[in-house]
């Protein structure tokens, strides 16, 4: 039976050794330059793999000195500091900020950019104003891009008497930042809101992206709406003062949504732990419906094919001011 446990125990130290050289050797391979963030990656990994060689062999040394290694790169990771003072790309080289003055709302660095393909376009900075006594609602946006897994997540909330306002919560890259989903694990990249015209942060993906794009409307009540607006409306502040990294998993477009909608609690029935399909965006949809966040009374796969926009959006400019209306039309009403 000591035996037993000795192996057990050994195995659990060796998965451990393994994992954390893994995590050791990516973490150098994306932070460190070119042929030396190859080398030290693989060095990383040789020292891991020696470590868990000597958990077997009886050699104390080589899993110690692994230790000390894997605690330096620690020390390492803690001492990388979110910055926003970089060369960051032009969508993205101004962060929203909101100040309230009563049911007024000022959003600052809105973004309203005319969109002819990714790499030409017309850059807009606004400043504009929305009242909070006047918002109706939130319709979610989700833009494929490969596949049905993952998508991308904008919330737009609407007004009674004026065009949306859509958040996007996106990796914000310097100039010549290539986009990785595994460098996100890593601290490579930095969190950005973007505060938006429709024409814009939908256009982008719908017409220069030529992307499928699909948009829900949420059951929720004005009030709630506005609830959520006000928790979006402090984030974005707080972040504003602060920079924040982005990571692949707990700080993406949805999981940071998810998070500030469960803390003003609309009513709909949130699975603890974090659901899989707020994580594998695409499956969104079927999470929303089964939380009654939106439409019940349909199937789901009717309800997708239903949601799908992009092919009407396309049929308006993005100068024109009937975008947000044609983009809505046939789509089911939302009801609270």
């Amino acid at each position: 039976m000591r035996r037993l446990l000795i192996v057990l125990l050994q195995l659990l130290l060796t998965l451990v050794v393994l994992g954390a050289a893994s995590w050791g050797a990516g973490l150098l391979f994306f932070r460190l330059p070119g042929a030396t963030g190859i080398a030290a990656a693989i060095g990383f990994g040789l020292a891991g793999l020696a470590g868990a060689i000597g958990l077997w062999t009886g050699a104390p040394r080589l899993p110690l000195a692994f230790a000390v290694l894997f605690v330096s790169l620690l020390g390492w990771w803690g001492s990388m500091k979110p910055s926003h003072e970089r060369n960051w790309i032009p969508e993205l080289a101004h962060l929203p900020q909101i100040a309230r003055d009563g049911d007024r709302l000022t959003v600052t660095n809105l973004r309203d950019f005319r969109w002819r393909t990714e790499a030409d376009y017309d850059q807009r900075w606004e400043t504009r104003s929305y009242d909070l006594s006047r918002i109706e609602g939130v319709d979610l946006f989700l833009s494929y891009w490969s596949g049905e897994a993952i998508a991308h997540l904008l919330v737009s909330f609407t007004f009674a008497d004026t065009s949306p306002l859509t958040f996007s919560i996106e990796v914000r890259r310097e100039k010549g930042e290539e986009w990785s989903s595994l460098a996100g694990f890593f601290r490579v990249y930095e969190m950005a809101y973007v505060a938006a015209d429709e024409r814009d942060v939908v256009g982008l993906r719908t017409h220069a992206r030529g992307e499928d794009v699909r948009m829900f409307r949420l059951r929720i009540s004005p009030e709630r709406a506005r609830d959520v607006l006000l928790a979006y409306v402090a984030d974005v502040n707080r972040l504003a003062r602060e920079p924040r990294w982005y990571n692949t998993i707990t700080t993406n477009c949805t999981t940071v949504v998810y998070r500030l909608v469960g803390s003003v609690a609309p009513g709909w029935q949130f699975s603890l732990p974090l659901d899989p399909r707020v994580v594998l965006s695409g499956y969104l949809p079927g999470y929303l419906r089964d939380i009654g966040a939106i439409e019940q009374d349909l199937p789901l796969e009717q309800l997708v094919q239903q949601s799908k926009i992009s092919a009407k959006a396309r049929t308006v400019p993005l100068d024109s001011p009937n975008f947000s209306r044609v983009i809505r039309e046939g789509e089911p009403a939302a009801r609270n």
